[in-house]
C-alpha cells in the first residue's frame, strides 16, 4: 500500500473544508478526485503529500511523493534545468549509490541483500534511462528544452508543462497531480494518458477532464455533500457509470428534501391550527363554571406539545441539495442591428512575438466572423495562437497586420484562459474587498464606460455559480476554481451578446462542465470557444470549427 488516509480532516475556526476521508492507493491504482470548487480537491492533495498537518486523522505514506500543484511559485533566476534537476534527483542518488556500492563491494565479506536491494530500486526508476525520459516528456508535452531558459520568460502554461514533464520522468512510487491536463494540448494530453496507465506506483488525480476520467482512473471519490455529509468512493471506473450514479443518489436526495419541506410546512401548519384553537376555542357561556375553560386550554397545550414531539421525533434532518447553474437570458442582438451584420469579425490578422520570435498568430487572407447567435469552436495545439486570436476578437490583443470590427454598443464577455489577477487592494478604512464588493465594482466601471446597459445586469447571486458566504470573502481567499467561477460571473454580469471563453473548463468542477456545455448550446448570444477538452469537442461537435 503506497498511501492511506482515515478519517482525515481539515478546516479553520468556523469553516470545516474536509471531514472524514479515508481512501487507500496501492501499486497501479489511479483514484480520481472530483467535485465542486471549494469542496477542498486541492487541499487533500497537500494533506496526502504531507505539505499540511491535518486537524483530525493521520495519513501514512510508503515511498517517494512527486506532486504537481496546479500553482508554481517561481524563485528568481530559476531555469529549466533545475526543475529537472529536482525532479530527477532522488534517480541521480540512487544510481550514485550503486556506483559506490558496486566499487566498495567485498566478494567476500559483503552483505548480497543490500547490494541486490539499491539494485532493485535503480531498475525500477530505469535511472540510466531518466535524462532521456525527461527530454522525452519535455518533447511530447511541448514543453522548453532549453535547460538554460529563466523559468520567468515562460508563460504560466510553458512552466506548467515543464514541471509536469519533469515529474513523470522521476518514476516516484506515489504522483500527485491536480489539474494535469489545464495547459496540454490534444497531444500532450495523449503522453500523459498513456504514461499514468502505465505508472508502477500509485496515482491521486484531481481533474475536471471527462475523458481522461474514462481513459484513466480505476476509481472516483467524490468530495461533493452528500445527502450525509461525506465523501463517496464510486468504484466503478468511467465517467458515464460514476455521472448515473451521482444523478440516481441526488435525485433520491432532492426527493427527501422536498419530502421533508413539506413534513415540515405540515407541522407548521397543525402547530397554528392547534394554538388557534387555544385562543379562539373553548369559550363557555357566560355564567358557566369559571375554571372550565383553563382546564381545558392546559389539555389543549399538552395535546399541542405532545404532537410537536411526535412530528419532530420523526423528522430527518436533510441538508439542502448543491445549487445548479442558473445562466442568464442573454441577448443576441440589438434592435438597431440588421440581421446579417457580423457582431465582431477580424480580418487578415497577424500578431508578432516577442523579440524576434515566430508570430504569435498569422492568418493571411482569412475572415473570422462572428454573427448573431453564431458559434464557433476554435481548436489548435499549444502555441497555435487560440488564445491570441480570442484575444484579437475580444479587442484586447493588437493587430499588426489585419483589422478587427465590432458592432456598436456590442457588448462582450470574456473569459480568458489564465483570469484576471484581483489582488483585492484594502480600502483606506481597512476593508478588503469582498466578491460582491469587486463584483458592483465592476458593474459601476461599465456604467460609466457605457458597456453596460443597467436593465440587462445580471445579480452573481442568482447565476449559482458561488455561494453568498463565499461572495463574502475576499476574492484573494477563494480556491483556483472559485476563482475561475468568478471570472465567469464577471463575463456574464454585463448579459454580452458575445461570449469569448479560452479554456471555460480549465479549474472547474465537473458538475459546473456540464451545465455550462448545456447552456452555452442553448443561449441566445453568440460563443466562441477554444478549447482542448476532448469530451467539449465531441460536446460541440456540430459547431463550425476552425482549427488552428
Amino acid at each position: 500500500m503506497h498511501l492511506v488516509s482515515d478519517n482525515l480532516s481539515f478546516g479553520y475556526p468556523g469553516r470545516p473544508v474536509l471531514s472524514d476521508v479515508s481512501l487507500r492507493v496501492s501499486a497501479r491504482q489511479r483514484l480520481a478526485v472530483v467535485g465542486e470548487n471549494g469542496s477542498g480537491k486541492t487541499t487533500l492533495l497537500r494533506l496526502l503529500a504531507g505539505e499540511i498537518d491535518p486537524s483530525g486523522g493521520e495519513v501514512r505514506r510508503v515511498g517517494t511523493v512527486a506532486v504537481v500543484a496546479q500553482e508554481l511559485v517561481v524563485l528568481p533566476g530559476q531555469t529549466v534545468g533545475d526543475l529537472v534537476d529536482e525532479a530527477l534527483a532522488d534517480v541521480r542518488r540512487t544510481a550514485d549509490e550503486l556506483d559506490r556500492a558496486s566499487a566498495e563491494f567485498d566478494h567476500e565479506g559483503a552483505r548480497l541483500g543490500e547490494l541486490a536491494e539499491i539494485m532493485a530500486r535503480v531498475e525500477h526508476l530505469a535511472a540510466w534511462d531518466a535524462e532521456r525520459r525527461a527530454d522525452v516528456a519535455l518533447t511530447r508535452l511541448g514543453a522548453c528544452r532549453d535547460l538554460t531558459r529563466p523559468l520567468e520568460t515562460l508563460s504560466v502554461g510553458e512552466r506548467f508543462r515543464v514541471r509536469l514533464a519533469c515529474r513523470l520522468a522521476g518514476r516516484a512510487d506515489l504522483l500527485l497531480l491536480d489539474e494535469p491536463t489545464n495547459h496540454l494540448d490534444r497531444e500532450g494530453i495523449a503522453f500523459l494518458t498513456r504514461e499514468l496507465v502505465e505508472w508502477g506506483g500509485g496515482v491521486v488525480i484531481v481533474t475536471h477532464d471527462r475523458q481522461l476520467l474514462d481513459d484513466v482512473a480505476t476509481a472516483i471519490l467524490d468530495l461533493d455533500p452528500s445527502i450525509d455529509g461525506r465523501p463517496v468512493l464510486y468504484g466503478q471506473p468511467g465517467y458515464l457509470s460514476y455521472r448515473f450514479a451521482k444523478n440516481q443518489a441526488l435525485h433520491r436526495w432532492r426527493q427527501r428534501y422536498r419530502a421533508e419541506r413539506k413534513r415540515a410546512a405540515q407541522l407548521a401548519e397543525r402547530l397554528d391550527q392547534s394554538y388557534e384553537g387555544l385562543s379562539d376555542e373553548w369559550r363557555p357561556p357566560k355564567g358557566s363554571n369559571k375554571h372550565r375553560r383553563g382546564t381545558r386550554a392546559r389539555i389543549h397545550v399538552k395535546a399541542a406539545d405532545r404532537l410537536v414531539e411526535k412530528l419532530e421525533a420523526e423528522a430527518v434532518e436533510i441538508p439542502p441539495p448543491p445549487p445548479t447553474l442558473h445562466f442568464p437570458d442573454l441577448p443576441s442582438m440589438e434592435p438597431t442591428w440588421g440581421a446579417g451584420d457580423p457582431v465582431v469579425e477580424v480580418r487578415n490578422p497577424r500578431v508578432d512575438g516577442d523579440d524576434g520570435r515566430p508570430p504569435r498568430l498569422d492568418l493571411p487572407g482569412q475572415r473570422i466572423v462572428v454573427p448573431a447567435a453564431g458559434r464557433l469552436l476554435v481548436t489548435g495545439a499549444n502555441g497555435a495562437g487560440k488564445s491570441t486570436l480570442l484575444g484579437a476578437l475580444a479587442g484586447t490583443v493588437p493587430l499588426d497586420r489585419g483589422y478587427r470590427t465590432a458592432l456598436s454598443r456590442a457588448r462582450l464577455g470574456v473569459v480568458s484562459q489564465e483570469g484576471v489577477h484581483r489582488t483585492g487592494s484594502p480600502t483606506e478604512d481597512g476593508h478588503v474587498p469582498t466578491g460582491f464588493d469587486e463584483y458592483a465594482a465592476l458593474a459601476l466601471d461599465l456604467l460609466a464606460t457605457g458597456a453596460l446597459d443597467p436593465s440587462y445586469v445580471v445579480p452573481v447571486a442568482m447565476l449559482g455559480v458561488l455561494s453568498e458566504e463565499d461572495l463574502d470573502r475576499p476574492v484573494s481567499e477563494l480556491s483556483v476554481g472559485q476563482r475561475r467561477r468568478f471570472d465567469l460571473a464577471c463575463a456574464l454580469l454585463a448579459a454580452p451578446h458575445v461570449l469569448l471563453l479560452d479554456e471555460p473548463t480549465n479549474h472547474l468542477s465537473i458538475d459546473l462542465v456540464d451545465d455550462l456545455t448545456q447552456a452555452l448550446r442553448s443561449t441566445s448570444a453568440a460563443v466562441v470557444v477554444a478549447t482542448h477538452d476532448r469530451r467539449m469537442q465531441d460536446d460541440l461537435h456540430d459547431w463550425p470549427r476552425l482549427d488552428l
